[in-house]
């Protein structure tokens, strides 16, 4: 495969890096201590242009191809912060591409210009406390009423959840099934709606993760994305990028861990020699580098497929989100293992990439999820 960056992917790259290792890494630590990150790091990026790059230039994108998508997402890995990531691809991946395909112009101006901007923080609201990864059992309602709609239900696993400005979110307008559910574009001033609280959860720290409540809602019907109860195959779309996105961090995170470690295995000496010396440790960082450059390769074979919108993407982004998850579960460990105690304690990064990590094969999809969906790609 060649390489598929050109000179101004790379310009672009060196700039997020830039940023990324003087804006975010020094910070890594306190913010997963304090449990949030200013906002004032969505307005910063948003200056940058790192929100819209593949957004409408009309709304305040930057109308690129998705290889500028990777060069970020792979770039953020250098923050040693998996929550700040996650909320950041929240804002610019998976809570606004949805409006930036089908949106009103009314709602572009409302709701996707100020996101890309970093003005207005953005959640995605699909998953809930009975229906994760089972979209098509979503209980949260929107009743017509006139010209409204009143919206009844919750929310879980919300990233950006406390405090987001709007929401891109999933409800049922129709009968049960995929059929009857619809998106829409829910301002978070509405009376009614509720952060119910923050949840505490094992890693992503900094980032917010709420459970949501919605009484009696009432939102204008001009805020429905797209068609009435065609939401379900826009949501399903709309995952194809939140799980590409995750394949690519995940390959990036996997590289930094084993960077850092070789680093360390160079200066940590034992049994008067370094580390690296031992013949286990070689062989183990070998295997490990070769599996990544796989993961890797098939993550951009996905980047490929979908940036080109000629075939749907989906086996293609299914393997990689599965393939990389899977393996970063024992890269993750392994190098953690290499630091010996270092590796236990939060204010060493491996320790804290070690539990945040986890998520991969859990969110967005678990990996069982993605071997269903590749079996019935296959046929069986």
């Amino acid at each position: 495969m060649p390489n598929p960056f050109t000179e101004e992917h790379e310009a672009f790259r060196k700039s997020v890096r830039a940023f990324v290792e003087k804006e975010m890494a020094p910070h890594s630590l306190e913010w997963d201590r304090a449990g949030i990150f200013p906002k004032e790091l969505f307005k910063k990026c948003g200056e940058l242009g790192f929100l819209g790059i593949n957004h409408d230039p009309k709304y305040g994108g930057s109308g690129l191809d998705y290889w500028y998508v990777t060069a970020f997402a792979e770039e953020l890995a250098r923050s040693y912060n998996a929550g700040v990531n996650m909320a950041l691809l929240v804002q610019s991946q998976m809570a606004t591409p949805i409006i930036n395909e089908v949106g009103t112009d009314e709602q572009k101006r409302e709701f996707l210009e100020p996101a890309l901007k970093g003005e207005k923080i953005a959640a995605l609201g699909v998953s809930e406390p009975g229906a994760g990864s089972d979209v098509a059992n979503i209980k949260t309602t929107a009743r017509r009423d006139g010209d409204d709609y009143v919206i009844n239900g919750s929310k879980m696993w919300i990233t950006n959840g406390t405090r987001a400005d709007f929401i891109t979110l999933a409800v049922r307008t129709g009968g049960a099934g995929y059929s009857g559910i619809s998106l829409v574009t829910f301002p978070t001033d509405v009376k009614g709606f509720s952060v119910s609280k923050k949840l505490d959860k094992v890693g992503n720290l900094s980032s917010d993760t709420a459970v949501l409540y919605f009484e009696d809602c009432r939102i204008p019907a001009r805020y429905v994305l797209g068609e009435e109860n065609e939401g379900f195959y826009s949501i399903m779309t709309n995952f194809q990028g939140e799980r590409l996105v995750g394949a690519i961090t995940t390959v990036a995170g996997m590289e930094r861990m084993v960077e850092d470690s070789i680093r360390y295995g160079n200066e940590r000496e034992a049994f008067g020699r370094p580390l690296l010396k031992f013949q286990v440790w070689r062989h183990k960082f070998v295997e490990h580098l070769t599996a990544i450059e796989a993961a890797k390769r098939l993550t951009y074979h996905a980047v490929d497929v979908f940036d080109r919108k000629e075939v749907p993407a989906v086996k293609e982004i299914s393997m990689a989100k599965l393939f990389a998850g899977d393996l970063a579960q024992r890269v993750a460990y392994d190098c953690q293992q290499f630091y010996g105690g270092m590796g236990y304690v939060e204010e060493t990064p491996i320790a804290r990439m070690w539990r945040d990590v986890r998520l991969i094969t859990i969110g967005g999809g678990t990996s069982e999820v993605m071997k269903e969906i590749l079996s019935k790609l296959y046929g069986f």
